[in-house]
């Protein structure tokens, strides 16, 4: 960030001393006053509650103890209610809107133009999202019924969202295809008849000042807010109102359904690295990783040990549903050789003491074994050091959970995006020599201008892949590429 940005975390309160300017406004928190982005917050629903840790001079105690006994009183609770309740139903009036301005002011133009558009180029940049505002359209009308006009704090909504929790999923496709649908945008603003269009486009069906990439990022923003509606909800919400549970539940599922889009959205992303990986590999055999695995566990050096007692010194790789075997070039050690695989959901772990196996040898150290029931396949392997070998014992019970967790999630990875995702690598490999295609450099790192050379100044707006990153929910990064740089191959 530039000195003069403020930085906050989700749930800090920011008090707002300048709003004049759209993107960005001036505001003070935790003592300190900067400009802050005015898309990543909203405003609070409960603009009178007073702030925990506030506190006045002599003279205020009086009138705060007054402030927080009127805020204990069910008449102001009941309010406070009725106040989420008109946000939530006004947002949702207003994200319809959104939506529609978008099917019929824009999609419903460019299907008209085709000698610009073309089919494969609208499902790029508009993705799934006639079919969410068809869904919203329905969710919005059972909203409608369950919302009490006269009396908003007794209406009961949390059944809404316990009914259609599942209708929520169509929005990890569009998320997924949202960084994609920027790109393909972005390159075509390059030329001025397409900016004119656009423009024109939102003339015509008078829309707001936005441009077209600002309203293709709210539905990403939306599935995010429910939870943050709901939990405020549910703070309002008295245990004894018959609303309670149900919003107790739908707060626990919108939560859910945001966690399963980003999770779905970080496999789609790694499975982009897979496939790179694989094609810089070589002499690869059999069925693509993609076929089965999307995630990378764990990886490093094993000796492999043959039912003839032989040493082998391998790099190993643990993915979901499969073990892969790489042998190092002995000139160029940047270099990996395909030499096998293992199918771990037809093996089981065995933790071995240290000690002779059978007819395997004396002496065996740090070693497991992966062996089939049938005892027709089985893998012995010793690690350098204890704790090598307990990383890896659990990494497989790492690799296990996960495979369960995918499955009672119905985390699946389309046939046409693993296609794509191999299709990708390969031209990114096509003109490298065979076989030594390596893997693409890391990003580079933003740069920052000199502390000399900053000034006060509202900032620029910034990228969507930026607003898209912090639209959704933060989760642990991935281990898969800070594994990857540790081998050979990934250095440059």
């Amino acid at each position: 960030m530039d000195e003069q940005e403020l930085g906050f975390k989700a749930g800090d309160v920011i008090q707002v001393l300048e709003a004049s300017h759209k993107d960005w406004w001036w505001g003070r928190s935790a003592d300190r006053e900067a400009w802050f982005p005015a898309s990543f917050v909203r405003l609070r629903v409960n603009q009178e509650e007073l702030s925990e840790g506030s506190s006045g001079g002599p003279g205020e105690e009086q009138e705060e103890d007054m402030g927080r006994a009127r805020h204990k009183h069910p008449e102001s609770k009941q309010q406070m209610r009725a106040n989420v309740v008109q946000e939530i139903m006004d947002t949702e009036r207003v994200y319809i809107k959104h939506l529609r301005d978008i099917c019929e002011g824009y999609i419903r133009q460019c299907r008209k133009h085709t000698a610009m558009f073309s089919v494969a180029q609208l499902a790029t940049i508009f993705g799934n999202i006639e079919d969410i505002y068809r869904f919203q359209r329905k969710f919005l009308k059972d909203l409608e019924k369950q919302y009490n006009k006269e009396e908003p704090h007794l209406s009961k909504i949390g059944s809404c969202f316990l009914q259609h929790q599942e209708g929520f999923a169509i929005y990890s496709e569009y998320c997924n295809n949202h960084p994609g649908a920027c790109a393909e945008l972005a390159g075509l603003m390059q030329q001025r008849r397409y900016r004119h269009f656009f423009e024109a486009c939102r003339l015509l069906q008078q829309m707001i000042d936005i441009a077209l990439d600002g309203f293709l990022l709210t539905p990403v923003q939306k599935i995010c807010k429910y939870p943050l509606q709901l939990a405020e909800l549910l703070k309002y919400t008295a245990p004894e109102h018959s609303d309670y549970d149900n919003i107790k539940a739908a707060y626990e599922a919108m939560k859910n359904v945001a966690c399963l889009i980003n999770e779905r959205k970080r496999k789609l992303e790694s499975i982009d690295k897979i496939a790179r990986w694989q094609v810089s590999i070589v002499g690869w055999e059999g069925q693509d990783l993609l076929e089965r695995s999307s995630e990378l566990i764990h990886s490093g050096e094993l000796t492999s040990v043959t039912r003839q007692g032989k040493s082998q010194q391998r790099t190993f790789f643990l993915f979901d549903h499969q073990l892969v075997f790489c042998k190092k070039d002995l000139l160029r050690r940047d270099v990996l050789y395909y030499r096998g695989r293992a199918d771990t959901d037809a093996v089981e772990l065995v933790d071995l003491e240290d000690g002779r196996d059978g007819a395997r040898g004396p002496g065996l150290r740090n070693a497991f074994r992966l062996a089939s029931p049938t005892g027709d396949e089985v893998h012995l392997f010793c690690a350098r050091k204890p704790e090598d070998k307990a990383r890896w014992l659990q990494a497989f019970r790492d690799e296990r959970r996960r495979v369960q967790e995918d499955r009672a999630l119905g985390m699946e990875i389309s046939e046409n995006q693993k296609k794509l995702a191999m299709l990708n690598a390969q031209k990114a490999a096509h003109g490298k020599s065979k076989g030594y295609g390596g893997c693409p450099a890391a990003p580079p790192l933003q740069s920052l201008r000199p502390v000399h050379q900053r000034h006060v100044t509202v900032p620029s707006s910034l990228p969507q892949q930026q607003v898209f990153a912090l639209a959704e929910p933060k989760r642990k990064p991935s281990l898969f590429w800070h594994t990857f740089n540790k081998l050979a191959p990934f250095r440059k």
